[in-house]
């Protein structure tokens, strides 16, 4: 496999709901979308999922495409690869900058994919022909309308709910949740809110049955959420924390959580989401995949990998339509009773809406 072409796109998509977190308030986001051609004329399509503002990680769309376009690309184009997990080699030199590798690493896969003639999944070893999925709500401004939000994520079959907190939003909101919903499967995501003087109240959530807090401490902690799960009987999910490989090592060691949230832009790309999956399953950590508020082309990497075998909690990819009026891809994503069918044809398994990307970029720039 060659590189001869890759195309850069960025465009604004408009959420159907904002999506509050503790980090703010998020109603469009930027989706950068890569178009990478081969020597034989296999396209591969990869997403970056970064948003705007570095509050989740210090990455952002700007930087993204920077990253891209002046060391990334420059590196692959045109160079011979027979397998994608060279990618992840190929970019070890470079610093961090995880959304921007997994952007183009996942163009890579489509390629490969498309070329053995195997699916997304099939290719990275995925065995699941139906994924469960769950739900992420994000802050509400009433539990009326938080309720009203469960209750049509309930009505769509979603196996899981998520919802955020944040000091202030917590007990007495997840006390609401089960008051009005029983033991319906929830989790609490803190999105790093909290530290180590808010035990009392992360101690009072032990006594609702969570499924699991997600990332209640600092963004790059493990210590702390290590001294933390000793605490607490609820299984803490590591999300930010967990970058890379050796992130996913040293939590094991520690004894930092019980659950791990696999992003695979936040790890740097597929080849390595897979080796934390593996190492993970080794180990007795449960491992779901969480999601970033992807449009279509992430969404189809997020079944992709959902498919291997140590996704045994439902992740967050949802339905195209729980977040765009219109996503880039057809047919578009639709859950049934809680659960996605995970493509068979070669590839990604969804055709790309070139057109409506062409005509609503707002950025194209074009590398070869």
């Amino acid at each position: 496999m060659k590189i001869t072409e890759v195309i850069l796109y960025a465009l604004k998509m408009q959420m159907k709901s904002s999506f509050a977190t503790s980090f703010g308030v998020i109603h469009q986001k930027t989706v950068i979308v890569i178009k990478a051609t081969d020597a034989s004329g296999t396209v591969g399509w990869g997403e970056g999922v970064a948003f705007d503002d570095p509050s989740y990680t210090e990455e952002t769309a700007k930087t993204t495409m920077h990253m891209l376009e002046d060391f990334l690309i420059p590196r692959l184009l045109h160079r011979e690869i027979t397998h994608p997990d060279e990618v992840n080699t190929l970019f070890k030199p470079i610093r961090r900058n995880m959304m921007a590798k997994s952007a183009i690493e996942g163009a890579v896969w489509d390629i490969y994919a498309q070329q053995t003639g195997q699916s997304l999944a099939q290719a990275i070893g995925g065995t699941r022909e139906m994924i469960d999925v769950g739900v992420s709500i994000g802050l509400q401004t009433s539990h009326t309308a938080l309720f009203e939000a469960i209750e049509n994520s309930l009505a769509q079959g979603y196996k899981r709910i998520k919802v955020k907190i944040k000091p202030g939003q917590d007990v007495e909101l997840i006390r609401a949740i089960r008051n009005r919903f029983g033991d319906v499967p929830l989790m609490a995501d803190a999105n790093s809110a909290y530290t180590m003087e808010d035990l009392p109240v992360l101690k009072k959530l032990d006594q609702f049955g969570l499924l699991m807090i997600e990332q209640p401490l600092a963004h790059d902690d493990i210590v702390e959420h290590a001294l933390l799960q000793k605490q607490l009987s609820t299984p803490i999910c590591l999300d930010e924390s967990i970058t890379s490989f050796e992130d996913m090592k040293r939590a094991v060691q520690l004894g930092s959580c019980k659950v791990v949230n696999i992003k695979i832009a936040r790890v740097g790309g597929i080849t390595e989401a897979i080796r934390i999956h593996d190492y993970a399953q080794e180990h007795g950590i449960a491992v779901w995949c969480g999601g970033m508020l992807e449009a279509g082309i992430g969404r189809a990497h997020n079944i992709a990998l959902t498919s291997l075998a140590n996704f045994t909690l439902p992740g967050d990819t949802a339905g195209s339509n729980h977040y765009w009026y219109e996503d880039i891809i057809e047919p578009e994503v639709t859950v049934q009773d809680g659960m996605i069918q995970v493509p068979a044809i070669a590839g990604i398994g969804y055709n790309v809406k070139e057109q409506m990307i062409e005509s609503q970029a707002t950025i194209k720039k074009t590398f070869c």
